[in-house]
């Protein structure tokens, strides 16, 4: 549990970074006001993408490693 909040933190961290990039380098498109929405949103998106990419990882690996069952529980 505590893993998926991390990844949480780090995903609304990464969107946070991507707002504050395209409001300093194109503050047309993105003005300062809407920046922390836009901020969180993004942080969304990066959460789902990152939620997807290891859904996707889990899906693909294969199911044993070594002779040894792999677990739904086990580790990522």
């Amino acid at each position: 549990m505590m893993r998926e909040w991390i990844i949480f933190a780090l995903c609304l961290g990464v969107g946070g970074h991507i707002a504050l990039g395209v409001v300093l380098h194109a503050p047309g498109l993105w003005p300062w006001n809407t920046a922390a929405l836009y901020g969180l949103l993004s942080g969304l998106a990066v959460y789902a993408l990152a939620q997807t990419v290891r859904a996707i990882w889990k899906w693909a690996r294969p199911a044993s490693i070594n002779g040894q069952k792999s677990d739904s529980d086990a580790s990522w």
